[in-house]
């Protein structure tokens, strides 16, 4: 048995992009995008339903399809991160990260040492892996929201820290912390996430942030490699364009 490879942590270290979706929180809703391509499923353990207790299942059925699972916990809290690790996820996403101080708590709850303090016990993904705990750090993904106005004036230092995978740029609650609530699309707001996104990639950071099919193409070529979006969106429009060809005219 060998630790089982992280499809997300390996293409970006390969300079790739790669895609992950948010909505399935089933292990049957995960199977029916498996065959879609995408590279992980973002596993909601902050706004949505995802809890501790379901967390073995769902990522048994993103390990069947090689997809990544990245859970996104409700706190910047070592035991909270380590326990999800634990429990079978591959990835740890960490909100409202706003210092260096606040991304390296990250690392030390996600990484074993010498990288880091993870709790000295086993992982659903270590069953059979021998000496589990010095091969899972290679394996183990980490990211951090940048989703308040202070932490874009703390950027240059969080980005200092070591053993991050991405550094994600949330609009919404960005925007919000700049008072715009609810216009993400307000020019200020936008130039912001543009500048952050610029200057990850300029210290030779990997940049993620939230895309829509409207949006996609204008990160990616921005040279955003973490492409992330919400399934809910296409369940909305595609219930929108039924009810208009339903229309008779």
């Amino acid at each position: 048995m060998i630790v089982r490879p992280n499809r997300v942590k390996q293409k970006l270290a390969a300079g790739e992009t790669v895609y992950v979706v948010s909505g399935p929180s089933t292990p049957d809703w995960i199977d029916q995008f498996g065959p879609c391509g995408f590279d992980g499923i973002w596993l909601e353990g902050e706004h949505g339903p995802v809890d501790f207790a379901d967390v073995s299942d769902l990522t048994r059925a993103c390990d069947l399809w090689g997809m990544t699972s990245i859970m996104r916990v409700n706190q910047n809290n070592q035991g909270v991160i380590y326990r999800a690790l634990d429990r079978g996820v591959q990835g740890i996403c960490v909100p409202h990260v706003n210092t260096k101080e606040e991304a390296q708590n990250v690392v030390a709850g996600g990484k074993f040492a010498p990288l880091g303090q993870r709790g000295l016990y086993g992982s659903r993904q270590g069953y059979g892996i021998e000496d589990y705990v010095n091969k899972a750090n290679e394996q183990t993904f980490l990211m951090v929201l940048i989703e308040d106005i202070v932490a874009i004036g703390n950027l240059d230092a969080i980005l200092d820290v070591d053993d991050i995978d991405v550094f994600f740029v949330a609009p919404s609650d960005l925007a919000a912390s700049m008072g715009h609530l609810g216009r993400v699309e307000h020019p200020e707001v936008q130039g912001t996430v543009d500048r952050a996104l610029a200057r990850i990639q300029e210290r030779g950071r990997v940049a993620g942030t939230l895309t829509t099919n409207d949006n996609v193409g204008k990160y990616a070529e921005a040279g955003v490699r973490f492409l992330f979006t919400l399934a809910e969106n296409w369940i909305r429009a595609g219930a929108n364009e039924f009810q208009q060809r339903s229309q008779v005219k």
